[in-house]
């Protein structure tokens, strides 16, 4: 029986390089893939369906599903996660010692419904009861023009957003005392070069987000594998075998971890930080499937809602293929 061509779109991971380098293979399927930065893949799928498979920001799937309007359903393929408590900056003389201190503040962002603002958002609201509508919102991009946003925004009534003009950066507003803070899901240039009026939040975030995880069971999953919902219905068994070479590819980046011959980059404290991972979330510390993610993902269904985009609170199951745990 010949094998079913299928492209997809990812970028060149750890746990996605065995597939693309072709040290596995899915079953029955020959991969046509595409290596892409997530904010090039992203309008590709979303808005032209260029590929079959494609990693897609978790946010917007799950805002896709609840509008009713999604041609996806998903496989519960994690690609990306990460805390985002280090992700906020604040001005310095800007007065915001805590997460509290962020009501009534002017705060820059350059996505407003992006899965890490999503989690960013929601984390202050549940865990600190300062909601988006207490913030005055300056949507822009950090050091270059505004991007536009991945899915169209339809945001309640008492949300203050101000898009930034032509010519107009976060970064510039930052640096002459226009914004007070920055929920920035890349590193500020500023920051990198060590600006002494740009701290974070959190300057102690790798344990608040160790204090987070055990509180909540929530790892942040930014990224997963997104099917077109016609080839899904075409093919059904497509999915299980993507699962399954996903599954193979990450377990092969496990081994490698380890690989005390030949680390990555020579980092001297690597595995150090492995065991330390291990001892938060376990031996399966980067999980797949639905039962493991419940948590994350209950929360990201419930935070689209709540954030006004999407129009109802989506749960896990829905998200992905059934079946696939």
């Amino acid at each position: 029986m010949a094998r079913l061509k299928l492209k997809l779109a990812c970028w060149d991971y750890d746990r996605t390089r065995p597939l693309i380098d072709g040290r596995v293979r899915p079953e029955g399927l020959d991969l046509d893939i595409e290596v892409l930065r997530p904010r090039q893949m992203f309008p590709r799928m979303l808005e032209h369906r260029e590929f079959d498979a494609s990693e897609l920001s978790l946010a917007s799937h799950a805002s896709l599903l609840g509008r009713g309007d999604s041609p996806f359903t998903a496989i519960p393929v994690m690609l990306s996660k990460i805390f985002r408590h280090s992700c906020i900056y604040t001005r310095a003389g800007s007065r915001i010692e805590r997460p509290e201190d962020l009501r009534g503040k002017r705060v820059g962002t350059t996505q407003f419904s992006a899965t890490a603002s999503i989690f960013m958002k929601g984390m202050l609201q549940h865990e600190y009861g300062v909601h988006q509508r207490d913030i005055d919102w300056f949507i822009g991009g950090l050091d270059k023009p505004t991007e536009t946003p991945l899915i169209p925004l339809n945001l309640p009534p008492d949300i203050r957003i101000h898009f930034l003009p032509a010519g107009e950066t976060l970064e510039k507003m930052f640096a002459e005392d226009r914004l007070d803070a920055l929920i920035s899901i890349l590193i500020p240039p500023s920051f990198l070069a060590g600006s002494p009026r740009m701290r974070r939040l959190f300057p102690d975030y790798k344990q608040a987000e160790k204090d987070y995880y055990r509180r909540t069971g929530i790892f942040p999953i930014m990224h997963t594998l997104a099917l077109r919902r016609d080839v899904h219905d075409a093919h059904p068994w497509a999915a299980a075998s993507l699962y399954e070479a996903f599954r193979k590819a990450r377990a092969l980046a496990f081994d490698e971890l380890y690989d005390t011959d030949a680390l990555r980059l020579g980092l001297p404290w690597l595995l150090d930080h492995i065991e330390e991972t291990r001892a938060v979330f376990g031996e399966d510390w980067w999980s797949y499937g639905v039962e493991a993610n419940r948590p994350t993902l209950t929360a990201v269904g419930q935070y689209v809602f709540e954030q006004g985009i999407s129009p109802r609170v989506v749960t896990p199951d829905e998200m992905f293929v059934p079946g696939l745990d």
